[in-house]
């Protein structure tokens, strides 16, 4: 039986179903070809990897940059994605690669990101964004870009440096920090901390010139160990492990009058040489001489200055200092201390307290008052020839 054909009300009727996306290309995508966009994610999946794990080291906060979208836009139509509640931190490459580089984070996250970076536990705080948290999120990109920067050193073969990061405001005029007017190349990363602490987009901004200069060095890279490859497999099929023969020595082997010659019959003197070559007797070894071996004594030695090299030093004057002890303060905290705020230490009351010359611990001693004065009673020294 037939099968029966469909009327072209029908083929145009099943069309009609088709979406856009799978009908013609994206407008996002105009200025790049496919090839070119996958080899700018896979730029981008290389460096972000590498800025997660030094976010994560920052944060104390496992994180995740991953699944990179890239799209190609006008500057009108990049202005028009912006909104108010984003901060932009400038970082651009001046070695190896020369051109700008944006990374956008919304306010929020800069000021949860700043919170862990302070110790907190990143709960969002209300209130605009102060220097405080600008100066913060500088930092961390400073820390992830230089990472990502020797991921891509590696990537591309040479070496890669970056700007001091500067972190502002979206509603500040870009095109001073970014450049004139032009198509750029947005990538956007998706941005998670565990615990569900942040779940947003990082967006990267790249002036389409220098994204196809960074493609053009990953292709050319690429190229370059595929003739590498085809090198070394040409060298190693041509290669060959078996010595050559001598013309003559072949002609030899296959006269015919020297395959008919029998082999000559084994005597027996043949047999007792073989036999007895193993085991003759080797000649004596002379004796080893062995000996314990001699060092040198590095045993401690008194040293002895002359006394017109230490009278030139006695009226030097020396900085003596008492430390009566230490701790360790998060950032968070210290913005915390007031007047009135007590401040535990890590000694033990009536422990030795250290005495330091020019910063040098020389000798340990307990508190003393004299008259209206604390002073030091020394309890112990250390050795006098380790204190010079």
């Amino acid at each position: 039986m037939v099968a029966e054909m469909l009327s072209q009300e029908e083929i145009n009727a099943l069309l009609g179903n088709m979406s856009i996306d799978e009908t013609t290309p994206s407008d996002a995508t105009i200025g790049l070809s496919l090839e070119e966009i996958d080899a700018l994610g896979e730029i981008g999946n290389i460096s972000m990897g590498t800025a997660a794990t030094t976010l994560f080291t920052l944060l104390n906060h496992k994180v995740m940059i991953t699944t990179p979208k890239v799209e190609v836009l006008s500057w009108e139509q990049f202005n028009d994605t912006l909104t108010d509640d984003l901060i932009a931190i400038s970082v651009d490459y001046t070695e190896g690669f020369i051109g700008a580089n944006l990374l956008i984070l919304k306010e929020d996250d800069v000021k949860i990101i700043a919170d862990l970076m302070m110790g907190g536990t990143g709960m969002y705080a209300e209130g605009p964004v102060t220097d405080l948290h600008l100066s913060a999120i500088a930092e961390s990109m400073n820390q992830m870009i230089g990472s990502s920067s020797t991921s891509m050193a590696q990537l591309f073969n040479k070496k890669i440096d970056i700007s001091p990061p500067q972190a502002i405001k979206v509603d500040t005029n870009l095109e001073e920090i970014f450049g004139p007017k032009g198509d750029i190349v947005k990538v956007a990363f998706r941005l998670q901390i565990e615990e569900n602490i942040i779940d947003s987009e990082l967006m990267q901004v790249l002036p389409i010139h220098f994204a196809k200069e960074l493609i053009g060095g990953l292709l050319s890279q690429e190229q370059i160990k595929i003739e590498e490859d085809i090198d070394k497999n040409d060298t190693s099929r041509h290669t060959s492990s078996i010595a050559p023969i001598d013309n003559a020595s072949k002609e030899e082997a296959y006269r015919p009058e020297t395959l008919q010659q029998p082999l000559p019959e084994p005597t027996y003197e043949h047999y007792e040489n073989m036999y007895e070559a193993p085991h003759k007797a080797s000649p004596p070894k002379k004796d080893v001489d062995v000996q314990t071996p001699q060092f040198q004594t590095f045993d401690t030695r008194k040293k002895v200055y002359p006394k017109e090299n230490m009278d030139l030093l006695m009226d030097v004057s020396l900085e003596v200092s008492v430390e009566l002890g230490r701790t360790t303060r998060k950032i968070k905290e210290i913005l915390e201390f007031g007047p009135g705020s007590i401040i535990e230490l890590n000694r033990l009351v009536g422990e030795p307290v250290d005495i330091l010359v020019n910063g040098k611990f020389i000798a340990t001693g307990e508190v003393v008052v004299i008259d209206e004065n604390f002073g030091i009673r020394i309890t112990d020294i250390i050795n006098p020839e380790d204190r010079i």
